[in-house]
């Protein structure tokens, strides 16, 4: 039976186990934290959302970062540091605000959006896994007039996609999510997706795994990756081996057929040495956890909505509300910044004064992988620098292959890509048109 590594047991890498181990495949997990779903995975927004596709790198967004600049609560904050990877990153990604780039990329995180949503759904139904989602849909709305003049182009470019994807008026968002009567007034438009999900990242990771183990995925936890072990620069790249460290032990050789590279940020760095270049910088993303007013649970929302002009997605997960959003762009520091906390907090307490419990809250902060056009990076790794729909012919790796890159959007496209790249790797075409790598 062909053993297959895969490394990184997020939401990305642990749906990537689960559907080569339905494939047939003996698969291993390999993994630095003690379990799945710790790092980027963990406190996330939650949602299913194919109708957040509108990518970061649009035309709009260079003169909003301008502005937000020295706002130290922006939505967007980019740090200047002396670091040329951070540099050529933003450089990539200016290229990637033009209006037809945008489209193209907006084009291909709905395709991927779309099939990836249908997985999951096939997959909730096969398998009965619980993991406090709802079906309820997912709602923009918006406090400002120019945020809300600026979605009514994409909506509709969404629509013509297939996204369904709606505008409504304000009097139809609150009437369905009456939470937000209260604020009805600040209101100038919304739309609404009523596909959309959202759920527990976290919690549906852990018990994915749970599954995989339970259908014979080996999971090496507590495991550092030190290094891909390969013949790059031959005609045909072949990864050999790997080497690892358990914790407490000494670094060894770990041995497979083929590996899956799903370790998100931190992919960048292990095939580096390889002469393989992926466009991924760290975005940090926030969030803050909420215990809900059990006097009134109804002054919280039951419909995931998304909150354009503060840049933030919220989220009901069982008796809590989960507010995500923002990203700063400060290489991989993982501090929490007590303004941009305070922020979301601020916004939160605006927003549903009487619906959560605001001294509860739990934040965190995690590294999204974000490549400059927000497009995922999914097929086979090659020699040289790598972007979605890329190839290189005649110096494609035969048995290393990519799953990684997946930004704001890795709950939303987990289960798409890893079906995709399970299909890939049986030598089959996934249904879905996307620029695949290396293939």
């Amino acid at each position: 039976m062909t053993h297959i590594a895969v490394l990184g047991a997020g939401v990305v890498g642990v749906t990537t186990a689960w559907y080569l181990r339905q494939a047939g495949y003996d698969v291993t997990v390999i993994e630095r934290e003690s379990a799945a779903g710790l790092q980027t995975s963990f406190a996330n927004g939650g949602q299913i959302s194919v109708s957040h596709a509108t990518p970061w790198a649009n035309p709009a967004t260079p003169m909003k970062a301008l502005k937000w600049l020295f706002r130290e609560d922006a939505p967007l904050l980019y740090r200047l540091r002396a670091d040329k990877a951070q540099l050529k990153w933003a450089m990539q990604f200016l290229q990637e605000c033009h209006a037809d780039r945008a489209d193209a990329n907006l084009v291909q995180m709905v395709r991927l959006g779309l099939y990836s949503r249908a997985t999951l759904q096939r997959l909730r139904a096969d398998t009965g896994i619980n993991y406090e989602q709802q079906t309820r849909g997912i709602m923009h709305f918006y406090t400002s007039q120019a945020e809300f003049d600026a979605a009514l182009a994409p909506t509709e470019r969404m629509q013509e996609l297939g996204c369904e994807r709606h505008i409504i008026d304000i009097n139809t968002a609150a009437s369905l999510e009456p939470a937000l009567y209260p604020v009805a007034h600040k209101l100038k438009g919304a739309t609404y997706t009523s596909r959309d999900e959202s759920g527990n990242a976290h919690l549906f990771t852990q018990r994915l795994a749970e599954r995989c183990l339970e259908a014979g995925v080996q999971f090496l936890y507590n495991t550092e990756i030190l290094a891909i072990n390969a013949d790059a620069h031959s005609t045909n790249p072949h990864v050999h081996s790997i080497t690892i460290r358990p914790k407490g032990e000494n670094a060894k050789t770990f041995t497979a057929d083929s590996h899956v590279l799903a370790l998100g940020s931190y992919s960048v760095s292990l095939v580096k040495p390889l002469d393989i270049h992926l466009p991924i910088f760290p975005a940090k993303g926030y969030s803050a956890t909420y215990k809900i007013n059990p006097r009134a649970p109804h002054l919280a929302p039951f419909i995931s909505l998304i909150d354009d002009e503060f840049k933030l997605v919220i989220s009901r997960l069982g008796d809590n509300l989960r507010v995500a959003g923002t990203a700063e762009f400060n290489g991989y520091n993982l501090d929490l910044n007590s303004t941009r906390c305070e922020a979301i907090t601020r916004r939160v307490q605006q927003l549903f004064p009487k619906g959560i419990i605001a001294n509860s809250v739990q934040y965190w902060a995690g590294l999204r992988p974000m490549t400059p056009s927000n497009v995922p990076l999914i097929g086979r790794a090659h020699l040289g620098q790598v972007r979605h729909g890329s190839r290189n012919d005649g110096a494609t790796f035969d048995n290393l292959w990519l799953n990684t890159g997946h930004g704001t959007l890795g709950w939303t496209h987990a289960c798409g890509s890893a079906k995709a790249i399970s299909l890939l790797i049986q030598g089959e075409k996934p249904a879905v048109d996307f620029d695949f790598i290396g293939i």
